[in-house]
């Protein structure tokens, strides 16, 4: 191994916690005590995305999205609430042409817009990897009984709309209660 590799992985295994370097005497390579945030991170990472851990990651997901609507309420600028209608564009697009496949793509694009809004970085990071790890193990769309899938697929843009409305307006009450209506784990088939 050249000596540049073994620089890049050792800063590598530093900078997530791994290892330790102590330089002088008594020093050397060691084993770090691993921080909560770091064993958090190893634990999302280990997730094998198995039917259980889709649904587990989407209970979550779905449990923090009050406090990501609500940090983008009050921290979206003008250019965040611009970019959120270009995502609904895209949502709109794919729900008048039927294709259930880019609605959800549109979809979880908004949301990820949506959590890039938050100043509070273990929020966004939990939630953009909990949204991924969904993303990967989604299969289809998945209407409630008695619902057309184009009307679904309406019914659910029409919601984001109503959302991203509330937030442009700061009406804190309106939004809340529409992401209260937005639970997703019966829209998703995990696979």
């Amino acid at each position: 191994m050249s000596v540049g590799t073994f620089n890049e992985t050792l800063r590598l295994l530093q900078t997530r916690g791994v290892v330790t370097v102590q330089r002088g005497p008594g020093g050397g390579l060691f084993a770090a005590e691993q921080t909560p945030m770091t064993r958090l991170a190893h634990s999302v990472l280990a997730l094998d995305a198995s039917q259980g851990d889709v649904a587990q990651a989407l209970r979550i997901r779905n449990a923090l999205e009050p406090l990501l609507w609500q940090d983008a309420l009050w921290h979206a600028a003008p250019a965040d609430v611009k970019d959120l209608r270009v995502c609904l564009e895209g949502m709109a697009e794919a729900a008048v042409s039927g294709d259930a496949d880019e609605f959800v793509l549109a979809n979880w694009r908004l949301h990820a817009r949506v959590a890039d809004i938050t100043p509070n970085s273990l929020l966004c990071s939990l939630y953009v990897a909990l949204l991924e790890l969904v993303e990967r193990h989604a299969l289809a769309v998945r209407p409630q009984a008695g619902v057309s899938l184009a009307q679904h697929i309406r019914d659910r843009w029409e919601l984001h709309a109503a959302m991203v409305d509330a937030l442009d307006r700061r009406d804190e009450e309106t939004l809340l209660r529409l992401v209260a209506e937005h639970d997703t784990t019966t829209a998703v088939d995990e696979g």
